[in-house]
């Protein structure tokens, strides 16, 4: 009589358990730290909003109003700064703010952009010298190119000029712009150029038709950064401006005289100038949150 004997069956490995056994243990701590996070979020972005919050909301008081100390933030609301800006003198230096900031936003645009594409998709020789040349021209501080600048600007005859902040503010943002779009650029699968070529498609084709749709959360990135960049600049523009090409930075600094601080008139001009940025921002929140996203902050 023969005895049939079984193997004994395997014994499941231990790892696999293991690691299911911290994934489960990782699963079920994190739902408990979301509320933690969510709340450092919203206190951050209380944090951030509080003093915006304050200068909109002192924009609508009187002066006396706005002087008191602790400030009066439930004092009746007027309208009344925003009456004498907006009747006044406020209009000229937002046009050249903006004549500025647009006009030289699509210069910079033009330039980086083949630039960016030589640099990535086309990469040069030596691409990284050329790439730490734009990296360069930054080192130097604004302050100390200022008296250079103005001397050139002077023998020129273009003192108290717009074209003369427009070319300066192409200058200073095409390295940052270059670098930019190096970076969205070399996001671009390269099969999509290589069918392109063998279709027999030119450069403007590829860039325009090709490059330029994929690109685009990336160029309305730049453009944005650079907008800002140039709506913002104070050093050139009140060094270089008088009283026909000054821009809004130039205005704000004119609520601050011998006689006092004009609180609740400053807020507003500071309001005003800074609605168009704000605008813009909403306007392409969803380009600019994957443009940044691409290549950029990687």
């Amino acid at each position: 009589m023969t005895t049939t004997r079984t193997a004994p069956a395997a014994a499941p490995a231990a790892g696999p358990k293991k690691f299911r056994r911290k994934n489960t243990q990782g699963d079920q701590g994190s739902p408990r730290l979301t509320p933690v996070w969510t709340f450092v979020a919203w206190l951050a972005t209380l944090a951030f909003f509080a003093p915006v919050a304050w200068m909109v909301l002192t924009s609508f008081h009187q002066e006396a109003d706005a002087a008191t100390n602790p400030p009066s933030l439930l004092a009746p609301f007027t309208l009344d700064q925003y009456e004498l800006l907006l009747g006044r003198d406020i209009t000229p230096f937002l046009l050249n703010s903006a004549m500025a900031s647009v006009i030289s936003t699509l210069l910079v645009l033009a330039l980086s952009i083949p630039a960016a594409y030589a640099l990535s998709i086309k990469p040069v020789e030596k691409w990284t010298d050329v790439m730490f040349f734009f990296l360069s021209t930054k080192f130097l501080p604004v302050i100390a190119a200022l008296l250079p600048v103005y001397l050139i600007v002077k023998d020129a005859g273009m003192l108290d000029n717009v074209w003369t902040l427009i070319i300066l503010y192409t200058a200073m943002n095409l390295p940052i712009a270059v670098w930019m779009m190096r970076s969205f650029l070399a996001e671009v699968p390269k099969e999509i150029l290589e069918a392109a070529e063998v279709d027999g498609a030119g450069l403007p084709t590829v860039l325009l038709r090709i490059v330029g749709p994929v690109a685009m959360p990336g160029v309305a990135a730049t453009a944005l950064i650079c907008f800002i960049f140039s709506w913002n600049e104070f050093l050139f523009a009140v060094n270089l401006t008088a009283t026909k090409a000054s821009t809004a930075p130039v205005f704000l600094v004119g609520f601050i005289t011998n006689e006092g601080l004009f609180l609740a008139r400053l807020c507003a001009a500071a309001t005003l100038v800074s609605l168009p940025v704000l605008i813009a921002g909403w306007a392409a929140q969803d380009k600019l949150v994957r443009g940044l996203s691409l290549g950029a902050v990687k």
